[in-house]
């Protein structure tokens, strides 16, 4: 048996449905700031899933497939152990459940650092495998050379500079960064030196209010914080501290939700019902032909 498709020609050959809306574009992102300013704050949040990536998608310019996930997704206890398969797993997931944002795919830990050669055949994969728009790698001027590398061969880099999670047994911590001249001089100088190799954007962590602010009016790209300054050009936060699913939050963090306490409290019910044999009740059984 044969099924014959028609193909809307006004749409993408690989997707035939149109789309509800068309997808915003890295170069989309990078206009939104015109002459040192963002008039709209950009959003962005992490997503590791489909069903994740469509409840977001609508309200979000950016979605980024952290690999935070190793913690919330995993249970690791750290970024560290993340690898390029998890990451292009769930990068595919995010973009098949999204329509509209940015897709920025984080590069794990140990797939980049080796050379500008590792991070292009890494970062390659990433776009191939996962249909994402950019990679998201950590790292201030040591890693310009690499970001240039990639740009001018492609591939769209959103860069990661302040407090990055990867290098945490060099920083010691997770604490607020920039509290010294000398930490304050070395971040600033590693935002201006990936925006002038050539990344689209820059998210800044975790640092000082008056330095992200400083860094934020004084680049060309969008900074986008977390744990940063209501200045910036953007936001973002993982996706599962805002809605509430730990008990713990950073100091950053706004629970806009709390979705740990709501999941929690049907699953009691639920194991209350079954327990009392009241589910399922009748409209939930197939009941026989009358």
């Amino acid at each position: 048996m044969s099924t014959t498709f028609t193909i809307d020609t006004s749409t993408s050959r690989a997707n035939p449905t149109p789309a509800p809306m068309k997808r915003l574009t890295v170069p989309a992102i990078q206009r939104r700031k015109v002459e040192g300013k963002t008039d709209e704050p950009l959003v962005m949040l992490t997503a590791y899933t489909v069903r994740m990536a469509q409840l977001l998608d609508p309200h979000c310019d950016i979605l980024l497939v952290g690999d935070s996930l190793g913690q919330v997704v995993y249970g690791l206890p750290s970024t560290l152990p993340v690898t390029l398969d998890m990451m292009c797993a769930h990068g595919a997931a995010v973009v098949r459940g999204s329509y509209h944002a940015v897709v920025v795919v984080d590069m794990p830990f140990g797939s980049y650092e080796g050379s500008p050669e590792q991070a292009f055949a890494s970062a390659s994969r990433v776009l191939a495998e996962t249909g994402c728009a950019a990679i998201k790698m950590e790292g201030g001027a040591a890693m310009a050379p690499t970001i240039r590398f990639l740009t001018e061969r492609g591939i769209p880099v959103m860069a990661h500079v302040g407090l990055t999670p990867q290098a945490i047994n060099a920083l010691g911590g997770y604490g607020a960064r920039g509290r010294s001249q000398e930490e304050e001089a070395k971040i600033a100088a590693d935002a201006k030196a990936v925006a002038d190799a050539g990344a689209f954007s820059v998210v800044v962590e975790g640092v000082v209010e008056p330095l992200e602010r400083k860094i934020t009016e004084t680049s060309d790209i969008p900074v986008i914080g977390i744990g940063a300054s209501a200045a910036c050009d953007g936001q973002v936060l993982v996706a599962e501290d805002m809605l509430g699913m730990f008990e713990r939050t950073p100091r950053f963090v706004k629970r806009f939700d709390d979705l740990a306490g709501r999941i929690s409290d049907a699953a009691k019910r639920y194991a209350e019902e079954v327990r009392a044999r009241t589910f399922p009740g009748e409209e939930q059984v197939y009941l026989p032909k009358p």
